[in-house]
């Protein structure tokens, strides 16, 4: 197939569906074909559903016959491989899940479903988000489109590659400390993680509970703007989802931009940051300024102990919620074992990958008897403190403009040897995941060798409207979206 309708917009599929320039099975066959003659060199899917995403395209045709209208009706689209999906394996890039077929639909899927849109398959990630790179999935890595030999982010690195490589014009993954806005400016798409509450995480396997958030991947603001619509509202099957209004968020687009106050943090341009990421950042602030926009300079100061809070705040909530993969209930259980405590070990031991065990191990240490107050309880004061400095901080601006990651995107094992610089990766993404804020990532230019750069966008809860403004205000001033890796 040609480039054109993979690298096209959800708004210019939509137009040529309803034109009838072609039809959802067309383009989903054309998209099909694509993944499969690409997508060996890069590894963005765990599994392709073809007959699954044929039917759902021709029952989208024929609602669309009958006169049915939707925004999302009959566009194909790709799920992260950690949202139950009816009938679909559901594995979470680990060897413990990998027989597990939900009976279900997490509420974000079936809320696509009830759009009309077309699922084409499960999306790789780090075992259980667990991993800035996508290289910890237990089935293989997968790579950056921009340079097959670097890492395309984590933990949603598949959800990133898909969009950036044309296999999707959208995608769905889960930020839990950046896993969404970090592989998204290392791939040159825009990546939203909504505030904590907005979208529901039933049938999201859980890392991290009062973390993990599910958000878009797309081309553009708008198109992350229309999954949005979509996914977000209150859910009574999840009792963290907020019971506050939703809005068209298509709506806020266009708005100038001219007297919103942008603040720019000190504490996010440090040393080591790559020059060409702080000098591409720089002059994306820049351009919001020339738009109008006030540039102010504020402090978050407990910035410094966030990488060390989430670390221990996350890995005690996964070692919790990992405890349920024991063999005894459902998952993989080691053969051959001779009594339950074998099994539990050997299950456990053989079913969850390297990162995957160091993070169990130190969530049950920090909440362990001796150190739970020494370590947990300490972080969770830290963490409300993180909160209040953007409280604080949104009292002097509407908006706060940040690199995304302090780096572009690293070759393949460059860091496998190093956990604390891997997590590192993370360092400006993390804190809107403590206060549960809304961020976005979108291009802001390349690097010389041709690397997409990320600008962070952060927003008070549930300004995602105000967050989507801003962005889409930059975006339209460049054609950073606009450009395509080469794939051979």
């Amino acid at each position: 197939m040609t480039d054109a309708p993979a690298y096209a917009t959800l708004k210019e599929l939509q137009r040529s569906l309803e034109a009838g320039e072609c039809s959802s099975r067309e383009l989903t066959q054309a998209l099909l074909d694509r993944i499969e003659a690409l997508d060996g060199k890069l590894g963005a899917f765990l599994r392709v559903t073809p007959d699954e995403a044929l039917q759902q395209a021709d029952a989208a045709d024929a609602a669309r016959r009958q006169g049915r209208r939707s925004p999302l009706l009959g566009i194909p689209l790709g799920l992260k491989d950690i949202l139950c999906t009816r009938g679909v394996a559901t594995t979470c890039a680990s060897r413990i899940l990998r027989d597990f077929i939900p009976p279900y639909d997490a509420t974000a899927v079936a809320r696509l479903r009830q759009a009309g849109a077309v699922f084409l398959g499960k999306l790789n990630m780090d075992e259980f988000a667990m991993g800035s790179s996508c290289e910890f999935s237990a089935w293989q890595p997968t790579r950056n489109p921009w340079d097959p030999t670097r890492i395309p982010g984590g933990s949603s690195g598949g959800s990133a590659a898909a969009v950036a490589a044309g296999f999707c014009p959208a995608t769905l993954g889960t930020d839990t400390g950046g896993s969404i806005r970090q592989p998204a400016a290392l791939c040159g798409v825009v990546g939203l993680k909504p505030t904590y509450g907005r979208v529901s995480r039933y049938g999201l396997i859980a890392f991290a509970s009062s973390l993990d958030q599910i958000g878009p991947f797309a081309r553009t603001v708008e198109d992350c703007a229309l999954l949005l619509n979509a996914i977000a509202a209150q859910d009574p099957l999840d009792s963290t989802s907020a019971p506050v209004a939703t809005s068209d968020y298509t709506e806020c687009l266009g708005r100038e931009i001219r007297g919103l106050r942008v603040g720019l943090p000190r504490e996010y341009f440090i040393d080591g940051m790559e020059p060409a990421v702080e000098a591409a950042v720089r002059r994306a602030v820049a351009d919001l300024a020339a738009q109008g926009a006030e540039i102010v300079e504020i402090s978050l100061p407990h910035t410094e102990y966030a990488v060390a809070v989430y670390y221990i705040c996350a890995t005690a909530e996964a070692s919790s919620n990992l405890a349920r993969y024991d063999g005894a209930h459902y998952g993989y259980r080691a053969a051959g074992t001779r009594n339950i405590i074998e099994m539990y070990s050997r299950s456990r031991t053989e079913g969850f990958g390297e990162e995957v065990k160091r993070r169990i191990m130190l969530g049950t240490y920090v909440l362990s008897a001796g150190f739970y107050d020494a370590y947990y309880s300490k972080a969770l004061k830290v963490r409300t403190l993180i909160t209040r400095d953007f409280a604080e901080a949104f009292r002097q601006v509407d908006v706060i403009a940040t690199p995304t990651t302090p780096g572009v995107a690293f070759r393949i094992g460059e860091k496998l040897d190093d956990p604390l610089q891997m997590y590192l990766s993370d360092i400006f993404t993390i804190s809107a995941n403590l206060a549960g804020i809304p961020g976005l990532s979108l291009p802001c230019g390349f690097t010389a060798e041709g690397l997409p750069i990320g600008l962070q966008l952060l927003a008070p809860a549930f300004e995602e409207a105000r967050l989507l403004q801003v962005a889409h205000a930059y975006e339209q001033s460049h054609d950073w979206w606009r450009r395509r890796p080469e794939l051979a």
